[in-house]
């Protein structure tokens, strides 16, 4: 199926995610609900794979969540996390729907959800936090990498809607187009606070938006 569309998945869809695993499983929970565009459950797919491979443990903070799927995939597939915080200005009302749904699909995860419907400067991170964010728009990324250096949080972004005109591209832009010199320099910035830098990239055929940025503070 075509993995960028921003339409719903819905009952129609469940013949398509016919299996028995992790990523089958929460598809179909998806669909159930119907409120999800296509492109937001596979991008948060993609991105807590990438991350989990790299990230373990940790209270999972989910910041401009959105519907919050992230946020649940990321304690699916890795159960040391004691919990995660979805934080988000606007929470859809159909997010509950979803939780309640994966809620019911895998019980563990009761009582694990919490739900912030502020700005993300609203609240404390710890050290121990592993900060996620999927598309936060324009400015919004720079501001969660920001509050995850702050506290010297491990951090992970896959980033969106570039601001040339408030993000700062580095001076780049002459080798680079302004998108990538941003990327880049957040990159950079991290570097520059200590952070050890990874990128990788989630599939183009989800989102020409597809670069991923990780980092955690290096020791010492």
């Amino acid at each position: 199926m075509n993995r960028s569309t921003k339409s719903r998945l819905t009952d129609r869809q469940l013949s398509r995610f016919p299996g028995d695993t992790l990523y089958d499983r929460i598809a179909r929970a998806v669909c159930r609900v119907g409120t999800l565009p296509g492109k937001e459950f596979f991008e948060a797919w993609e991105v807590a794979r990438r991350v989990r491979r790299k990230y373990r443990g940790g209270r999972v903070v989910d910041l401009a969540c959105g519907h919050g799927l992230l946020a649940h995939i990321m304690l699916l597939l890795d159960d040391t996390s004691p919990g995660a915080l979805a934080v988000d200005n606007h929470l859809p009302r159909s997010a509950r729907r979803l939780s309640d749904e994966l809620i019911d699909a895998w019980p563990r995860l009761g009582g694990r959800i919490r739900w912030a419907e502020t700005d993300i400067d609203a609240f404390d991170l710890s050290p121990s936090d592993l900060v996620v964010s999927v598309h936060a728009c324009g400015t919004l990324t720079d501001t969660v990498l920001g509050k995850a250096v702050g506290a010297g949080a491990r951090v992970a972004v896959l980033p969106c809607c570039h601001d040339l005109k408030r993000c700062d591209t580095g001076g780049l832009e002459g080798w680079l187009d302004g998108p990538t010199a941003v990327d880049v320099t957040r990159a950079a910035h991290l570097r520059a606070c200590g952070y050890r830098v990874m990128t990788r990239y989630i599939p183009a055929d989800i989102t020409p938006k597809n670069r991923l940025l990780m980092g955690h503070p290096e020791p010492g």
